[in-house]
């Protein structure tokens, strides 16, 4: 199973990214939980700057706007 963090302050584009990994992992029967994290303490441990961002087990892979289809895909299926 994959953890995937959104990190972010609950913006519409941090809303839609979660949306759109979790729409992506059910279409491709990948097992996910998907987590909104607004804590800014947090996502400052991460060493983010812009959001929203998305961790997937503890590994920051994306930062700074929504991300494509194809990008969740590409990760989902590692």
């Amino acid at each position: 199973m994959k953890t995937i963090k959104v990190l972010g302050s609950g913006c519409t584009k941090c809303s839609k990214t979660a949306e759109l990994i979790e729409k992506l992992a059910a279409e491709l029967g990948v097992d996910a939980t998907v987590v909104k994290e607004t804590d800014v303490q947090v996502i400052m441990g991460y060493g983010v700057m812009r959001t929203p961002a998305v961790v997937i087990d503890e590994e920051l892979v994306h930062s700074g706007g929504i991300p494509t289809q194809t990008e969740v895909t590409g990760w989902l299926q590692q």
